[in-house]
């Protein structure tokens, strides 16, 4: 009976509406067949419509969650794009607070971590090593970038000078480039005889497997860039002054070795992803996403749990007791430039 004195109701408003504006309408015709609906009963009718239609539009746009531009679960966002900024503070923060759990983790276990970064010239490694060390305590969280080996290095057992950098219990050390570059630079650029890269390529894994059976958590990650990228990469750092000391002359060099470098990266592969200690390939034509993406798998092959730390209380501030500061033209500032 409501939705019938409802319809009854809705006809008597059309009709005074229609009546309102009639002489602004063109004549209607009645047809001539009773069989036809009444006229003014098809505009109540689609009037009728028209109000559900547009009331469902509007309830259904009550209804829906707005759709968030960066989604915490869609962590490849569009795959192809660079990642959004907001995004990619927003789970790096996240992130970061992981980061510290696993070095506190670390520290109380006593456990030995050595993080290998390596990859082409301008591939992200370094900033993939900051971003990782930034909210880290320097004294659990040390990072090693060797210089060239000075002539009594040159002499010694070749893994020497990095046996001398490894993490005592409780540390964590990340090797911004590492033992690798005999692999590398040192091999396509002739730095090495023949028969002392064939000798690191035997060798190299029973060194890896001597140091897991030490108790050392070995992780090697190989950053991937296209050479279309690392181009781009490069010319950036030609046009910011802040960058040219990033430019050494053997990253200059790479670039008319971009062949020699994959055939030997290839082989090191092929010598040295060992089943202990295999070769994780990041992805790093998005700068931001390997960071991500680095981070994220790091905390999952190190199972840790978070440690409760006590409750830290401040205590109060001390009292003057007479103390009498010197006048402040007796020091030194710093000039207010800015």
């Amino acid at each position: 009976m409501a939705a019938d004195h409802s319809a009854m109701k809705e006809l008597l408003v059309a009709k005074r509406h229609r009546a309102r504006h009639a002489a602004r309408r063109r004549p209607v015709t009645v047809p001539s067949d009773p069989r036809d609906f009444n006229k003014s009963a098809v505009f109540a009718a689609a009037a009728v419509v028209a109000r559900e239609r547009a009331m469902a539009r509007s309830a259904a746009r009550a209804r829906a969650v707005p759709a968030d531009p960066l989604p915490e679960g869609d962590h490849r966002q569009q795959p192809g794009k660079k990642l959004e900024l907001k995004f990619y503070l927003r789970q790096l923060a996240s992130l970061n607070v992981e980061l510290v759990k696993l070095q506190e983790w670390i520290k109380a276990r006593g456990l030995k971590v050595v993080v290998l970064f390596e990859g082409r010239d301008a591939a992200g490694k370094g900033g993939a090593i900051k971003t990782i060390s930034a909210p880290l305590n320097p004294r659990v969280c040390r990072v090693v970038a060797l210089g060239t080996p000075t002539d009594r290095e040159k002499t010694q057992w070749y893994f020497q000078r990095y046996v001398a950098q490894l993490p005592a219990a409780g540390e964590m050390v990340l090797f911004d480039r590492s033992w690798y570059n005999r692999a590398g630079v040192e091999h396509v650029m002739g730095f090495c005889g023949e028969e002392e890269y064939a000798e690191f390529l035997r060798s190299c894994p029973e060194f890896e497997r001597m140091l897991l059976r030490s108790g050392i958590i070995l992780i090697k990650y190989w950053f991937s860039v296209g050479d279309s990228e690392q181009e781009k990469r490069f010319q950036d750092r030609l046009a910011d002054p802040t960058k040219h000391w990033k430019l050494s002359p053997m990253d200059v060099m790479s670039r008319s070795k971009w062949v020699e470098y994959s055939r030997a990266k290839d082989a090191m592969f092929s010598a040295t992803d060992i089943l202990e200690a295999p070769w994780w390939v990041v992805a790093a034509d998005d700068k931001k996403r390997a960071r991500l993406n680095t981070i994220r798998h790091l905390l999952s092959v190190i199972p840790y749990e978070d440690i409760v730390e006590p409750k830290i209380e401040l205590p109060p501030r001390q009292a003057e007791d007479g103390y009498v500061r010197p006048p402040i033209f007796s020091q030194h500032f710093v000039p207010d430039e800015f």
